[in-house]
């Protein structure tokens, strides 16, 4: 049995990708999306129907800017509703990144988001509000939650972020990995091997300290670099990997353990809950986390923005 059909024993695989074509053939429980995701399957040809029921669901609005935006929406709903008829789990469909530190403006997205999927017979339950975990954007999550929409808090980097995410009842978060070792192998100069990678250290502590203090959000690593960060992960709640790295797992021939174990990890007192002036200070303290949480929202900021002209160019 090769690494990949091994880690479905532990946890859940997620497909990180717009493809649809690529979540049929590998078939995820869940899939997951992104501006940069959607801006590169909105390139290939046989996607064209979703853009075209896109541009019809905006041409009744009133002013060019409210037909794009209505567009984009659909757009990005459109390729979840496709994503969703191919798995059985959960689609995550992100909010414009440019709204990262604006709560109204994330809410009132948020909420068009989840229209547009129950107005074509898709049930909330299925859908993730993908939402970057800036203070303003945990804020958000907390009042959706409270509404009964399910969200995923994206572009988490350091501890401070999963604390304020875990206490604000968030279903589920997306700490990354890949890129925490890009910075830090540009920073120091080092290699790392997958027991060193700060990357999954990071994700391990989040994980550890959700299950001692009986946290329900659910912890989903992302952003992998290679198969060796995420078979140090192995039993991690949710894995989300390109289908670049579930062929190359396909590929391989080894035995695989678990890495991480929720029952074996001791139970702990919760920490005092995070106040925004300590949020605020423990991310500025972290330079990685500071640095890849702006350089994330301004790319996914610059991809939505090309997907505008592309899509404006079209009307």
């Amino acid at each position: 049995m090769n690494p990949l059909e091994q880690l479905k024993k532990y946890s859940t695989i997620v497909a990180d990708t717009g493809d649809i074509a690529s979540i049929q053939r590998l078939k995820p429980v869940d899939a997951t999306t992104n501006p940069s995701l959607i801006l590169k399957a909105a390139n290939q040809p046989e996607y064209h129907h979703i853009i075209e029921r896109g541009l019809e669901a905006a041409k009744y609005q009133p002013t060019q800017q409210a037909r794009l935006q209505t567009a984009i929406e659909a757009i990005s709903v459109g390729f979840g509703v496709e994503i969703l008829s191919a798995i059985d789990g959960l689609v995550s469909t992100e909010v414009d990144a440019r709204y990262s530190f604006d709560t109204r403006a994330t809410l009132e997205q948020a909420r068009r988001i989840i229209q547009r999927y129950q107005q074509i017979g898709i049930s909330r339950e299925r859908v993730l509000v993908k939402i970057a975990s800036t203070w303003e954007g945990i804020q958000a999550a907390r009042l959706l939650e409270q509404e009964g929409i399910h969200c995923n808090l994206t572009l988490l980097f350091n501890f401070a972020q999963a604390q304020a995410c875990a206490e604000a009842g968030i279903t589920l978060i997306s700490p990354f990995v890949g890129r925490i070792l890009d910075w830090y192998k540009k920073s120091t100069g080092q290699d790392y091997t997958a027991a060193t990678d700060p990357g999954v250290l990071s994700v391990k502590a989040i994980y550890d300290y959700y299950k001692a203090c009986g946290y329900n959000t659910i912890v989903m690593a992302a952003s992998f670099r290679n198969t060796g960060e995420i078979k140090a992960l192995a039993g991690c709640d949710k894995l989300t990997i390109s289908p670049a790295l579930l062929d190359a797992l396909a590929q391989e021939d080894e035995d695989l353990t678990p890495a991480l174990a929720a029952n074996l990890i001791t139970h702990q007192a919760r920490l005092s809950e995070l106040t925004e002036a300590q949020f605020r200070w423990q991310l500025n303290e972290d330079a990685m986390a500071t640095e890849k949480l702006a350089e994330g929202i301004r790319l996914f900021s610059a991809d939505l923005r090309t997907l505008e002209q592309k899509i404006s160019g079209l009307m």
